[in-house]
């Protein structure tokens, strides 16, 4: 951990021993030394806003292509590799990508036909859960390292993970730029993009891996539990408002971004992790979407498939 990292939690712990008898809104919003902790947590929110990117952009097509499932099975796997890194005192990151690139895989592989893509994922969930805890359990250091990984740290992002973040996170945004248009053809209508040569099942098999890359970023600061608030719910919302090729990815990592900094912020002042924050920020805005207007969403498939027809 880094030495930003241990003075922010010496000065968490020092608000939450002054606060014990404040109560619980205390524990949850508590602004005593919220400059401090703000000047110590600018690698986090640097992690943060480079998780709310690559999820928006992500999950337009976790969306699109009825992946939800995938992506918390995939997080399953992730927590098991960032649990055996934790353990044998290798780097958690790495761990978390490996995880995550070999449940892609499998699903990929073993998943072709969506019944058995789910089938794939239900079993490979419990056998990453299971893994995880083993090796969680095992582990004898800090019990703050372990409960981290479940649901998400805010000012433990040491430098050398922040590298790591940005790395992956640059990895994926060129792959999804490589792609974009292609994936978008072939998730809107796969018969007619088969047709026309699109490359459909490599697409989807490097999506999947794309994918699981996405999901270890996420992890590490929202945690295994609630990766789907940062690659689901933006780009479910945004669908909510716009079927528009532009406007949505760009709503969605509008809302993606929200959600992570705002929840990064609020968790600054509080003793609890930050995943509630950020998923009920991003359950907030998804309900703001939801209510008001018609059921747009089911529009947004059509729409890129005719946008792409006419490019081509």
């Amino acid at each position: 951990m880094s030495r930003c990292a241990a003075g922010a939690l010496a000065l968490g712990r020092a608000a939450a021993d002054g606060d014990q008898d404040g109560g619980v809104l205390r524990q949850i919003f508590d602004f005593d030394h919220y400059g401090e902790l703000l000047a110590l947590a600018q690698s986090s929110l640097l992690a943060g806003a480079l998780l709310g990117l690559v999820g928006g952009l992500a999950g337009v097509f976790v969306i699109m292509r009825d992946l939800p499932f995938a992506v918390h099975g995939i997080s399953e796997l992730s927590f098991a590799g960032a649990s055996v890194a934790l353990f044998l005192g290798l780097n958690i990151v790495a761990g978390s990508i490996a995880g995550s690139l070999l449940a892609a895989v499998a699903i990929g592989l073993l998943g072709v036909r969506a019944r058995d893509r789910n089938s794939v994922i239900g079993i490979i969930m419990p056998f990453g859960l299971g893994l995880g805890v083993l090796f969680l359990s095992l582990y004898k250091g800090r019990t703050a390292n372990k409960f981290g990984i479940l649901t998400g740290q805010i000012i433990a992002v040491a430098t050398p993970q922040t590298a790591w973040l940005a790395g992956t996170s640059a990895v994926v945004l060129a792959a999804l730029a490589v792609m974009w248009r292609p994936l978008t053809f072939a998730s809107s209508d796969p018969e007619v993009a088969a047709a026309r040569g699109v490359p459909v099942r490599a697409l989807s098999t490097a999506f999947m891996l794309v994918l699981g890359l996405a999901v270890a970023l996420c992890v590490q600061i929202v945690g295994a539990l609630l990766v789907l608030s940062l690659l689901v719910t933006p780009a479910a919302a945004a669908a909510r408002v716009t079927a528009s090729p532009v406007l949505l990815p760009l709503l969605s990592v509008v809302f993606a971004l929200v959600s992570m900094e705002g929840g990064l912020l609020l968790a600054l002042g509080g003793t609890v992790p930050v995943s509630p924050y950020v998923t009920t920020i991003s359950f907030v805005i998804y309900l703001a979407c939801r209510l008001p207007g018609p059921r747009r969403g089911r529009r947004v498939a059509g729409s890129h498939a005719h946008a792409e027809q006419a490019h081509t």
